[in-house]
């Protein structure tokens, strides 16, 4: 339920967004460089990873929108369940493990970081640019998890699909559209 009494109860993000557009704006065009831009992660590894830390922080909003943007994307459905509920033995990339793993704890205790958590995403093959795209996914979905949350937005599981597969087709400069309608 929304803490905004201005909007309805049942409050989507995109209502919060077209209340406050100027911010919202400028949200979107940081969302669409780093989960659409150049990245030496696909979009679908992008989103995984926004999927992954939006359910180590238990924002079931975020987690089941990106989740679906994610398998829309072509991540096989259950993947990122499996992923939040025990890494070492989910059905993840083997490449892609070492990155979750960097973003996990870095969601969970961002001052524990040590250069041997990025070595291990080096060691993955992953150079210094992956490194930087997955710390601004990571950091930007901390962020979301906590405006949701803060703001009591929630949805069901029909919203996240609608939602997932409207990230998918537009993406999120194709959002900014939806702030003036």
């Amino acid at each position: 339920m929304s803490y905004l009494k201005s909007l309805p109860a049942e409050t989507t993000l995109l209502q919060v967004f077209r209340a406050h557009p100027e911010p919202a704006r400028h949200l979107l065009a940081f969302h669409e460089t780093l989960l659409r831009g150049d990245s030496p992660f696909t979009v679908a590894e992008r989103e995984m990873i926004a999927a992954y830390v939006s359910g180590v922080n238990s924002c079931g909003y975020c987690h089941g929108i990106h989740t679906v943007t994610a398998e829309t994307f072509g991540v096989p459905a259950g993947v990122l369940a499996a992923a939040v509920a025990d890494l070492g033995s989910a059905p993840v990339p083997e490449k892609l493990k070492p990155v979750l793993a960097y973003a996990g704890k870095l969601t969970r205790t961002p001052s524990r970081m040590t250069e041997a958590d990025a070595e291990a995403v080096f060691a993955a093959g992953w150079d210094e640019q992956a490194l930087h795209d997955a710390v601004l996914v990571c950091a930007l979905f901390n962020f979301m998890n906590r405006m949701v949350e803060g703001l009591g937005i929630e949805a069901d599981a029909a919203y996240a699909t609608t939602s997932g597969e409207r990230l998918a087709e537009t993406g999120y400069a194709g959002l900014a559209r939806f702030l003036d309608d």
